[in-house]
């Protein structure tokens, strides 16, 4: 049992937390660790405390069944590395997931069925629950990645992290990109990069979501940021009912992201689709 705060491995426990050791990410709770468990993400080190629940304790034996190393820290001293106020007793440190950011592009990261790509692509959102609302909506509309920018809040913090209630291990993630890199990046794998605004020409619902796309969505006060607006294609809107004037960004990327969703599905529905495939 580790009894003291000052001991070393909480020491970088902490940095983790704080973001300080790149390439590793801090993971908190039960259920957020078993996703991560349930995924492709590497395990370095667990620690937990005395007194864990019956679904605690099965997922210590899990960690103990795949080799890890685990740690048991007196309460006093799990709540000095805890990113939570509840702390449910069970903290891992894992490895980052790493993607290229042609493989998030062309949506068809892990070489495996190739998908027409849809990329949200998120501009200085500073708030980490906002990011992990949007990861979670991103996974569950079908969108095939995410670009984070530089400036961005971190798409693997503890925080951003609980708001994606898992999805940031399991969708393809790269972030901390340069405006330019992500244009260059876009114009070489053929995506077409569209910004919302609430100045923009076309309704979300008018947009061909079908073809490659790059969706940004921008910082939560300021939106998407002058100069990538001028290197997008296009500018859509969500026409709102006055007197309201904007959406949270979280909601704002669920509204789009779904439609999206639904003319996909439609598209791929449609008899004239079905019959050209099967020639």
């Amino acid at each position: 049992m580790i009894t003291s705060p000052a001991n070393e491995r909480l020491k970088q426990a902490r940095r983790v937390r704080e973001g300080r050791e790149p390439g590793q990410m801090f993971v908190e709770g039960e259920r957020l660790i078993e996703a991560c468990l349930s995924s492709q993400v590497t395990i370095l080190v667990c620690f937990h405390s005395v007194d864990l629940t019956p679904r605690g304790r099965a997922i210590i034996a899990e960690i103990r069944r795949r080799g890890c190393p685990d740690f048991e820290l007196a309460m006093p001293v799990f709540a000095t590395v805890s990113d939570t106020v509840n702390p449910q007793g069970i903290i891992l440190i894992a490895e980052r997931p790493e993607w290229s950011l042609t493989s998030v592009l062309t949506g068809d990261p892990r070489g495996r069925e190739r998908h027409i790509p849809l990329v949200l692509g998120v501009d200085a959102v500073q708030d980490p629950g906002n990011l992990g609302t949007m990861l979670r909506s991103a996974e569950a509309a079908g969108a095939t990645g995410v670009v984070a920018l530089r400036g961005c809040v971190d798409p693997f913090g503890p925080k951003t992290l609980r708001g994606s209630m898992g999805s940031a291990f399991r969708l393809p993630i790269c972030s901390d990109l340069g405006s330019e890199e992500l244009m260059a990046a876009c114009a070489s794998n053929s995506l077409r990069p569209v910004a919302t605004s609430a100045e923009g020409e076309l309704s979300y619902t008018d947009f061909d979501w079908s073809q490659p796309t790059l969706l940004i969505l921008g910082n939560e006060g300021s939106g998407v940021s002058r100069e990538l607006m001028d290197q997008c294609s296009q500018r859509i809107r969500i026409p709102l009912c006055p007197p309201v004037e904007s959406l949270n960004v979280a909601s704002a990327a669920a509204v789009i992201l779904f439609e999206a969703a639904r003319q996909r599905r439609t598209n791929a529905e449609r008899p004239d689709r079905i019959a050209a495939g099967s020639r």
